[in-house]
């Protein structure tokens, strides 16, 4: 059992390609964790797109043992957690499981929109930050612009920041004494009820679910009967261990501690992140406060090109529902693309992980509908119905209103591109809320249509700014709005999969860009084909 004083529990918050994968490898290298033969770049992102994309999915952790200068031997525990506001409430409870973070911020770069957000998560978990300036061997490094940056910006104290190259392993000791002498150790209680968060989830073939926990209060050990608080279900642990990074076994897991248990448990859905693991008999009465299941935000249709490989497609999403229980899915039909599936994702960025997997781990050609986001619509007689698919609006006529969900987007943008980024936001409905400088960068906090962002925002923002501007975003709720259903029509059939909620002002304009693209990919014929779009009212529905 570790001496709980002797436990340091930490995650690395930055923006994509500011180095946090490197950085690890580097922590892992540096002490010896994984021998050099074994050694490979993201060595904590095990899915081939995570590595293609530079980007961390799922939370990944590794237990490292450091002997510090002063001569005490320390156990540090990692979670490399998703860096996406698409994963954000994953994150969230990353954060919660441990007690400091190092903000790492790419020297030739600054500050971006993504480090803002899950750097304030950090902060809403009460973390000790260390600030580490990444990159300093380029020669466009400013560290002490940036470090000025980070207090303007983030407000946080950045006169001792550490400067590093992660790529070369500069400043890498330096590091990890500043983890072991800045960064807080754990509390917990040994003779405590058990109380333990479940931090993530995933399947294998061989062990079922496995389940990563960082233990609050109590004793975990092999062989105990524990209870889930989320469902009540009853497990019994039959291995139990830590990530090194590869698994290995233990006999228990005491307070303050990361590891991963398994319990024979069949399906990802039954192990919701952020639930409270509890013994069965003499448990905790109350569970650890903020659990918050997540819930899909944006929902598109997924279609085989060959319709012979629908039941293929099922399996494919089958078995990817199987790791990721924030993805879900039913059947649909559609007249003009067949038998396909509306799937149900936690953002765009989501979307394209899942539908990428889709294509290259089982070879499938996918047609993906437009994404669409859920509609609150509120009918005369004051029920309520989530709308998910524009081709399901119910008759007009008893219809009362519409809501639309909306969310807080921040931008930061270099100053000479931010004419044309409030003009975008501007055109997309936007409502600006606040507007501030950082040297020679702007920072602007906009109210949007969520379903204004999922169209094609991020390309146009991207567009505009020559891809200087970075962003991200928080759900803030539902508001009424002058929505319309807007149907395309060819040869004077209605498509329902191209059918999609707009704004009844944009709605020409989107329908003549959509009447454009059909025009230019539907092939020739020997007679006429009208290409319409429009959207009825109550007085010509039918």
């Amino acid at each position: 059992m570790v001496d709980i004083e002797k436990i340091r529990n930490f995650s690395i918050v930055a923006h994509i390609d500011h180095g946090k994968s490197t950085l690890a490898d580097r922590l892992i290298q540096s002490t010896n964790t994984v021998a050099d033969r074994d050694m490979k770049e993201q060595l904590l992102d095990s899915m081939d797109i995570e590595r293609e994309r530079g980007i961390t999915i799922k939370a990944n952790t590794v237990r490292i043992d450091y002997t510090a200068y002063n001569g005490e031997k320390y156990v540090l525990n990692l979670i490399d957690t998703p860096g996406h506001v698409d994963f954000a409430y994953e994150v969230s409870r990353s954060m919660r499981a441990v007690e400091g973070s190092l903000l790492v911020v790419d020297s030739t770069q600054g500050v971006e929109a993504q480090t803002l957000a899950n750097v304030y998560q950090a902060i809403d978990a009460d973390h000790e930050i260390v600030p580490v300036l990444n990159k300093i061997d380029l020669p466009a490094s400013d560290c002490e612009r940036v470090s000025e940056q980070i207090e303007d910006v983030i407000g946080i104290d950045a006169s001792e920041a550490l400067e590093v190259s992660a790529k070369s392993g500069l400043g890498i000791q330096e590091t990890l004494e500043a983890i072991v002498t800045k960064l807080p150790h754990p509390k917990g209680e040994r003779n405590s009820p058990l109380k333990a968060m479940l931090v993530d989830s995933w399947y294998d073939a061989y062990l079922g679910v496995v389940v990563l926990v960082r233990i609050m209060d109590g004793v975990l050990e092999k062989g105990d009967k524990i209870k889930m608080f989320s469902n009540g279900s009853v497990h019994t642990v039959d291995r139990i261990g830590v990530f090194r990074p590869e698994m290995q076994s233990t006999e228990q897991l005491g307070p303050g501690e990361i590891g991963f248990i398994t319990a024979s448990i069949k399906q990802v859905r039954d192990t919701r992140v952020g639930d409270t693991i509890t013994h069965e008999k003499k448990g905790a009465e109350e569970p650890l406060p903020g659990f918050n299941p997540s819930q899909p935000v944006v929902f598109c249709g997924l279609f085989p090109v060959d319709s012979s490989e629908f039941e293929d497609l099922r399996d494919a999403i089958e078995k990817l529902a199987l790791n990721d229980a924030s993805f879900s899915f039913e059947m649909e039909t559609s007249a003009a693309l067949g038998f396909g599936f509306r799937c149900g994702f936690l953002g765009l960025l989501h979307l394209e992980v899942i539908r990428d997997r889709i294509e290259r781990e089982y070879d499938i050609e996918l047609i993906t509908t437009a994404p669409s986001v859920i509609y609150h619509i509120y009918m005369k007689d004051s029920s309520c119905i989530e709308l998910h698919n524009p081709a399901d609006m119910p008759d007009l006529s008893k219809v009362d209103h519409l809501e639309e969900p909306r969310i807080k987007a921040t931008i930061l943008v270099p100053d000479d591109y931010l004419g044309d980024v409030l003009k975008l936001c501007q055109d997309r409905r936007g409502i600006q809320e606040d507007l501030t400088y950082a040297g020679s960068r702007a920072m602007v906090v906009y109210d949007l249509p969520l379903n204004e962002v999922v169209f094609d925002f991020y390309d146009r923002l991207k567009s505009v700014t020559k891809g200087y501007a970075s962003f991200d975003y928080q759900m803030t709720g539902y508001r009424q709005d002058n929505l319309v259903k807007m149907s395309i029509l060819v040869n004077e059939e209605p498509v329902d999969a191209l059918s999609i909620m707009v704004h009844r002002d944009r709605a020409e304009m989107r329908g003549r860009a959509m009447c454009e693209k059909l025009k230019d990919l539907i092939p020739r014929h020997m007679f006429k084909i009208p290409i319409q779009a429009g959207h009825w009212r109550k007085s010509d529905s039918s």
